[in-house]
């Protein structure tokens, strides 16, 4: 019977969300198809949880005792939201060790978890974005020049940061250098984007035997200023699965969502999220982990779509174990 771990947390705030999603993938993977362990990699330290005991993990190959017995994970299912799990810097681990795991490879992710770094490279694919200017921590900051480049209102965000943790709306100037600060906090980097006026809409997609599937879009109206961390977690949203777009809209984005997903080299579960300005998607983000607690979007969609979460899990795996076959 093949051995996998479900790696949940991380060192980020988003890890209470991330220990919910390892939860979920628990509930829904096949237990007769596969041996399963729950591993929690947090700041305290890493450990196997069963039966609420915890197991040391041997960091110098990943593996722990049971009953004075070594074991070793075939695979592993990656679900930790941020640091150090949706960064590559796991992902670049495992690799070394060479244990097969879901999700893209460590430079995909390293790629996409920089919000700069994704913009440029998807610029040269001809995809649609907001203006953008980016400063890092120590600059000089010519507000008057970065409110001519990208407007008011504008959104001050970290570079690398989930859950739209430290993201600000800006709408006056003597607002932007307190936002900065506050984004500061999360990042030495910080991105400064303009306003989007139009409908906001994520989509799920992955790899699924063999084909880009773009499972479904969720249109998001937030009670907030904008999709914050109260408006995905604590309920001040609502989110409309399949997204109320029309027929043109809908060909639009599903087509933008894939074409982003395959130029980027992903694979695995991921949610993009858009914003509809006069019926051309705007990309925004790619979550390369999305949140799968049950509440959230992503195991929404696939709901929605009449897909069963078990399949997709068993796919993760076998994708996982294939790409690490060929090396």
């Amino acid at each position: 019977m093949i051995t996998v771990g479900i790696v949940m947390g991380g060192y980020s705030d988003e890890s209470l969300v991330s220990l919910k999603s390892g939860e979920y993938f628990y509930s829904q993977i096949d237990k007769t198809k596969y041996k399963v362990f729950k591993i929690h990699i947090l700041k305290d330290g890493w450990n196997v949880i069963e039966e609420e005991q915890a197991y040391p993990i041997n960091k110098g190959d990943f593996t722990f005792q049971l009953n004075e017995k070594k074991i070793n994970f075939d695979v592993l299912l990656n679900t930790i939201h941020g640091y150090p799990g949706e960064n590559g810097l796991m992902q670049a681990y495992w690799e070394l060790l060479n244990i097969p795991y879901s999700g893209c490879s460590f430079y995909t992710s390293a790629l996409t978890f920089n919000k700069r770094d994704t913009l440029s490279v998807l610029k040269k694919f001809n995809v649609s974005v907001a203006k953008s200017v980016y400063v890092n921590k120590g600059d000089q900051i010519d507000i008057d020049s970065i409110i001519n480049e990208v407007g008011l209102p504008c959104f001050v965000k970290p570079n690398q940061s989930g859950s739209s943790l430290g993201v600000s709306k800006v709408k006056k100037k003597e607002d932007f250098m307190q936002a900065l600060d506050f984004a500061f906090k999360e990042d030495k980097a910080v991105l400064i984007e303009s306003f989007l006026e139009g409908k906001e809409v994520q989509v799920g997609v992955f790899k699924y035997k063999g084909e880009v599937v773009v499972v479904n879009t969720t249109e998001i109206i937030s009670k907030n200023e904008f999709f914050d961390y109260e408006a995905k977690y604590l309920g001040a949203s609502e989110e409309i699965t399949p997204a109320r777009i029309s027929e043109k809209e809908d060909t639009y984005i599903k087509e933008a969502a894939a074409h982003i997903y395959k130029s980027l080299d992903m694979i695995g579960f991921s949610r993009l999220d858009f914003i509809i300005v006069n019926e051309i998607p705007y990309f925004l983000e790619i979550n390369t982990t999305p949140g799968c607690s049950p509440a959230s979007i992503f195991p929404q969609q696939v709901k929605q779509a009449g897909l069963n979460f078990s399949d997709l899990l068993d796919n993760e795996i076998s994708l996982a174990l294939q790409r690490f076959e060929k090396k």
